[in-house]
């Protein structure tokens, strides 16, 4: 995707409309109003923030351009701020490393726009071309992986998905005495457009977690995890599976709709660690968490401490 004629403003990029083909607008203008009546389009035209696909101003005189894409800044929906902060683990040489708080979404989509990996750092650290190079899901914490350079994504990024990457992630789920450990779960896991929840089905696996167990203390345990492949909800399906739902999760076994504003009881699953050998200067990096989960009910999760 060619790069946006608008820039990034206070962490969002601008959005963007087609213009479909058999379109019968006579102006960009007449479209727009048509399609999305409730804009203020004339602010944008006066503030030279209406522009077509090559960065040149949109006025009422536009001609109307099928198939073509208009560009225009759009203020997000009000959001709940989650009252937790991103900390910063490594900030050099293009990279950002990052301990991802619980209930922050990694990237905006739906419902989480500015309350955002992406757009707090884009904002906070003036680094408009900031992207993370992998995702965590907005109820896993811990390391997250950044470039701010466009040239260094992809190399990055092979690293991922060339699984190039040793992850380690640290789960507080039910201590099931009669499983043995460390043991190696496979499965397939199938994942529906517009379903929340992804489902183990029967079939070739396509996904592979190693697990060990750390410690447990009375019916709790601290599991280890090691994916080999990272399938949307791979871990929480993967410990489900042997009896072992993972503290808090609001998915499996059973789906729990949380109440908006509900920051209580995370799910206590945290991206423990990052290490892989530099695609460009071939030094072993290595990054951790500083973040603690609750082993032993009462205890807090360091996600408190860390408030924005």
């Amino acid at each position: 995707m060619p790069a946006a004629p608008l820039p990034i403003r206070d962490g969002l990029g601008p959005d963007r409309v087609r213009m479909p083909a058999d379109g019968a607008a006579r102006t960009v203008v007449e479209f727009l109003h048509a399609a999305h009546p409730g804009e203020d389009w004339a602010a944008r035209m006066a503030a030279g923030e209406l522009v077509d696909e090559h960065g040149r101003a949109v006025d009422g005189h536009t001609r109307y351009q099928p198939s073509r894409f208009v560009y225009f800044y759009r203020e997000p929906a009000p959001e709940l701020p989650v009252p937790f902060a991103v900390e910063v683990l490594h900030h050099e040489a293009g990279l950002v490393v990052v301990d991802k708080p619980h209930f922050l979404a990694t990237i905006p989509r739906g419902a989480h726009i500015r309350e955002t990996v992406v757009v707090r750092l884009r904002r906070d650290l003036d680094l408009p071309d900031l992207v993370p190079v992998h995702r965590l899901d907005r109820m896993t914490a811990g390391v997250l992986l950044c470039t701010t350079d466009p040239g260094l994504r992809r190399p990055y990024q092979e690293l991922f998905e060339r699984q190039r990457v040793r992850k380690v992630y640290e789960a507080i789920a039910p201590y099931r005495p009669g499983v043995e450990f460390p043991r190696v779960v496979r499965s397939r896991i199938h994942k529906r457009h517009g379903e929340l929840t992804a489902v183990e089905v029967p079939g070739e696996p396509n996904s592979e977690t190693r697990i060990e167990l750390v410690e447990h203390a009375g019916d709790r345990a601290r599991y280890r995890l090691f994916p080999r492949t990272g399938r949307t909800h791979q871990l929480r399906l993967h410990l489900n599976s042997l009896g072992a739902p993972i503290v808090g999760d609001d998915f499996y076994p059973q789906f729990r709709r949380r109440a908006p504003g509900d920051f209580t009881a995370p799910l206590q699953l945290l991206a423990r660690t990052l290490e892989f050998d530099d695609p460009l200067t071939g030094q072993r990096r290595r990054f951790d968490s500083r973040r603690t989960l609750a082993f032993r009910p009462g205890d807090a999760a360091r996600r408190a401490s860390v408030r924005t």
